[in-house]
């Protein structure tokens, strides 16, 4: 009886050891890895969004709108008819979208 008591005892210690671990693990998921993941996905669906005559920001900072879109790339006019291919990973999601509700505004 002592020995199952022991045996039980031992696997409890064993399973308040690597709590922590597992607390930490989804402490990471639901504050790092989730909302990257929902950025990711929102990035996505604006990327698909977009179309011709939507301002856009790139990632390096450049202004410009688009003029034709194909399967991964965007042709985007940046000013005096010069004409930039930027592949569509390259656009900025919050500096597009605040660029686009400046122009609803404007208007």
């Amino acid at each position: 009886m002592i020995t199952t008591l022991l045996q039980a005892q031992t696997g409890l210690g064993q399973f308040q050891t690597f709590l922590p671990m597992i607390l930490i693990i989804v402490v990471f998921y639901f504050f790092m890895i989730r909302p990257q993941m929902k950025k990711q996905k929102d990035h996505k669906k604006y990327i698909e969004e977009l179309g011709v005559n939507s301002k856009v920001v790139t990632t390096a900072g450049i202004h410009g709108r688009i003029v034709e879109v194909s399967e991964t790339t965007f042709l985007v006019d940046v000013g005096s008819g010069v004409r930039i291919r930027f592949d569509k990973t390259a656009i900025a999601l919050d500096a597009s979208k605040a660029a686009n509700n400046t122009e609803a505004v404007k208007k």
